[in-house]
């Protein structure tokens, strides 16, 4: 016999469930693009990729990507623990119908597979703004390349995080 599905877990599945729910309805997200599996467009062998240049190349197309003040990426200087380090990005867009970021890809440049995440956006969402935490195998540069709508990418500068080993600062 199975054991009966505890109170907290019903009440954080049914959240989670609504959540996505309501963030479909109102446009924020494609109902296909909340659940990864068999997405069209979905760069599998980006994610797969072991070198920054084939993620590079598997995901935008390129790997020489012109730096912009538009894409703001904020992680830390040193992160204790390599499993989870915060990241910021944002990306100065209009987010109209005609000009909108279209998708943004997280690289850690040398982790065992360098691209990190990608986020697509529509325009409903209002503002391509990400926060998130990373795993990092160890020492390395983060660095964000955005795509607009009109397929213009711009990337951050690389950002170097130490990882400290054990966690211990130093």
């Amino acid at each position: 016999m199975s054991k009966p599905i505890e109170r907290r877990q019903f009440l954080g599945a049914s959240l989670a469930t609504g959540a996505v729910a309501t963030a479909a309805g109102l446009g924020l997200i494609k109902p296909q693009l909340a659940f990864a599996d068999n997405v069209a467009g979905w760069p599998e062998k980006a994610f797969d990729a072991k070198l920054l240049k084939e993620a590079m190349s598997d995901s935008v197309g390129k790997t020489d990507i012109p730096v912009s003040s538009k894409v703001k990426l904020t992680a830390p200087t040193i992160a204790e623990n390599g499993g989870a380090v915060p990241v910021t990005i944002e990306v100065d867009s209009p987010m109209t119908a005609e000009d909108y970021i279209a998708a943004v890809y997280l690289f850690v440049d040398h982790n065992p597979t360098p691209l990190a995440s990608q986020f697509t956006f529509t325009p409903a969402v209002g503002k391509a703004y990400i926060q998130q935490r990373i795993k990092m195998a160890k020492t390395d540069n983060v660095r964000v390349v955005a795509k607009t709508n009109k397929g213009v990418l711009m990337a951050s500068a690389p950002r170097e995080v130490k990882v400290t080993i054990g966690g211990c600062g130093g």
